[in-house]
């Protein structure tokens, strides 16, 4: 073991952690800029990169870019609860994705190890109509299922951003879509097939525990043009509270957004309930509100980000305002990207400006701005 070149520092320190398959550089810079923050609010040195053969002086605080898997993973870093890292730990790598949100087709369908029946239930009339299926066999019958509902959305559950989910209207389309699907893929991380929506509004919202600090917040993301002319992420807006979600929903917030938070909060609850070895200390969920085939408004979680994430930039804004005694209670953070050359305002944060090998030109900041009334 060789001995990392770092100061001394008996309250622990700050690393990051790699433990994505791929990152691209842009990304990996702006963790490391944000682990600098979380260690400055902390009063923690930071380290750098984790090396796994370095003996470090000090109990270590970790930014992976990733929810860290499996237990056995989590005692070797030194990862006992949500105090000792920015992001989650999961027992299997099933929890982290979406395949948790909905119930299996029938009581006797296949699932992995660790599979909570007990989750699905609870969080019941705040998801979505659908279901999680991890066999062909079952991938068919559920489909089947809710085509007489009207289209539903075949969705991997490892993709972000949309990618990969196929609307399917017909059994005949149906069938063809599943034609594709890896089967090892499929029993071991499973796929989810639900009720497809039209006129869609996607909240954000989400809770960061550090530094001794509760935040929790809602927003919107935004999209942009990349360099390419594709529509991608151009970053979130949120309204952050120092405060629980109960917190939150103090405000005068519209119905809709009231709804949104509710049904984030059982989303979360239920997860710390039912998960054996779960924690988190950012918490991140989707709710999407939109229309079904038959006319009917619906409203309901779609995943759970249990990493640090496109928002993160502006959860650590918000944070470092309220530690300095800015903003009062609430406050409009932003995080924003941007393709090509941009101009970055004044009083803004700038986490990263430059070529990236796999985007080309991109340009990243945080911005935090006093509290106004919610639309």
């Amino acid at each position: 073991m060789k001995s990392a070149d770092t100061p001394q520092d008996t309250r622990g320190a700050v690393v990051t952690l790699t433990n994505r398959p791929n990152e691209p550089e842009h990304e990996k810079v702006v963790h490391e800029q944000l682990a600098k923050r979380l260690a400055a609010l902390q009063g923690l040195a930071f380290l750098g990169e984790y090396d796994a053969e370095a003996s470090y002086p000090c109990p270590l605080y970790f930014v992976p870019s990733s929810t860290v898997v499996g237990t056995d993973l989590a005692r070797k870093l030194g990862l006992e609860g949500e105090r000792d890292l920015f992001g989650g730990v999961v027992p299997h790598a099933f929890i982290e994705t979406k395949a948790i949100t909905h119930p299996l087709v029938r009581p006797d369908a296949g699932s992995p190890l660790g599979w909570s029946r007990e989750f699905s239930r609870r969080v019941t009339g705040g998801v979505l109509p659908g279901y999680s299926v991890f066999s062909l066999h079952d991938a068919r019958e559920a489909g089947r299922r809710l085509l007489n509902e009207g289209a539903l959305r075949i969705k991997p559950v490892r993709a972000t951003g949309g990618r990969g989910q196929e609307r399917v209207s017909t059994v005949q389309a149906l069938d063809h879509a599943l034609e594709n699907v890896d089967e090892a893929e499929l029993a071991q991380f499973g796929l989810v097939l639900e009720a497809n929506l039209e006129h869609v509004t996607t909240f954000s919202v989400g809770q960061i525990r550090v530094a001794g600090r509760i935040l929790s917040y809602y927003g919107t993301q935004r999209l942009t043009p990349d360099n390419a002319g594709d529509t991608v992420y151009g970053g979130s807006d949120l309204l952050v509270v120092d405060g629980d979600f109960d917190t939150l929903l103090d405000l005068d917030l519209p119905e809709r957004t009231r709804l949104a938070i509710s049904q984030a909060q059982v989303y979360d609850a239920a997860a710390s309930d039912c998960f054996r070895n779960f924690y988190a200390s950012r918490r991140n969920y989707d709710i999407a509100q939109g229309i079904d085939d038959r006319g009917r408004a619906c409203s309901g979680v779609l995943e759970q980000s249990w990493r640090i994430g496109g928002a993160s930039s502006a959860e650590v804004a918000a944070l470092e305002a309220f530690a300095q005694g800015r903003g009062g209670k609430v406050v409009h953070a932003s995080s924003v990207e941007l393709y090509g050359e941009s101009t970055v305002p004044e009083g803004a944060t700038l986490l990263f400006r430059g070529d990236d090998a796999e985007v080309g030109f991109i340009t990243k900041y945080a911005l935090v701005e006093d509290y106004g009334n919610p639309e």
